[in-house]
């Protein structure tokens, strides 16, 4: 038996969340319902600008990660952290959660541990405006072949493609975790990550991986076409697995050249910070227990769905029971 059920691979970023109103984003200069990268001294104008702030061991695939690990499966995540105080606030928060830290706090890291600050509007819409610090200078050095090869799956964040040590500790885990018979995959994270490594994205997707995980936006930059079901097709030629979130419409999966479509219940979000990364968690859980793919892309539109119901990017609500309810566990 595997160490792990997953093991994610990405940016610890400590999420910073409050809620705001239109007027304040413009007066902040803040662009809405983007993510943007920000230099250190922006990240501190922004932080003192928040009020009711609540803050929360966050980035992408930890929060995935941290989700599927709430349900019960063995989970451990690789990322990088400064053993300052916001370190050891993410170190201990993933741990409490059931996620085994991989790497311990850099002890005198060259930058701060990483922080987004995430602006809620009314709509739902979140503008994440992400110092990235010291998570940006993960590589190879902080991945450990033992770790990929002790898990059954393997999930990559795309915003870490920005650098290339950061791609080369992508390669090294998904190799070491499909060398021992697991399966590696990837959550594109944002179409403008393709607009700049697409040449990069499509040739790890091709050669590397077993599965894809994006939006329909994140899916058309991939091919540079407005045709969403073109673009599926295309991303499904060159990995077995695909699939792609198409918001209040659904979900689309391309497997071995057969399409599922799974509907939701369109509803007004709350907030949508972490509804993309509760689907990966909810889809990669059905997918660890070996469930067929519409039932893991049911299980991770239940966890989408909870997660836009509520401010913040993790569930709130008894996701297992959600499970039950709707007749996908026993």
């Amino acid at each position: 038996m595997k160490t792990y059920k997953v093991v994610g691979i990405g940016n610890a970023v400590v999420d910073v969340i409050t809620q705001s109103d239109d007027s304040f984003l413009a007066n902040m200069g803040i662009e809405k319902g983007i993510m943007q990268l920000i230099e250190k001294d922006r990240a501190e104008v922004l932080y003192g600008s928040m009020s009711d702030r609540t803050q929360a061991a966050g980035g992408s695939v930890a929060n995935s990660i941290a989700g599927i690990g709430s349900l019960g499966l063995r989970t451990a995540f690789v990322g990088r952290v400064s053993d300052d105080a916001l370190g050891k606030f993410y170190a201990k928060a993933m741990t409490d959660e059931g996620t085994v830290f991989v790497n311990d706090p850099v002890a005198g890291g060259e930058l701060p541990t990483s922080r987004s600050m995430i602006f809620v509007s009314p709509d739902g819409e979140r503008s994440m405006n992400t110092y990235l610090g010291i998570s940006a200078e993960l590589g190879p050095e902080d991945v450990a072949e033992d770790v990929g090869a002790n898990a059954e799956i393997v999930f990559l964040e795309g915003y870490l493609f920005d650098k290339d040590k950061g791609k080369q500790a992508f390669v090294k885990l998904a190799r070491a975790c499909r060398a021992a018979g697991g399966k590696a995959g990837i959550a594109i994270s944002d179409p403008f990550c393709v607009e700049r490594h697409r040449t990069d994205f499509l040739n790890l997707i091709e050669h590397e991986l077993d599965y894809v995980i994006g939006n329909e936006e994140e899916v058309k930059s991939l091919f540079e076409t407005d045709d969403l079901d073109d673009a599926i097709a295309k991303l499904s030629a060159i990995c077995p697995l695909a699939v792609c979130t198409r918001s209040g419409d659904g979900v689309s999966i391309m497997s071995e050249g057969e399409r599922i479509d799974v509907p939701v219940t369109k509803v007004v979000p709350v907030d949508a910070t972490g509804a993309g990364d509760q689907f990966a968690a909810g889809f990669l859980y059905g997918l660890a227990k070996d469930r067929d793919l519409e039932t893991c892309g049911k299980m991770g539109c239940i966890c989408a769905g909870e997660v836009i119901g509520h401010v913040g990017p993790r569930p709130k609500a008894n996701i297992a029971a959600m499970f039950r309810d709707a007749g996908l566990e026993s």
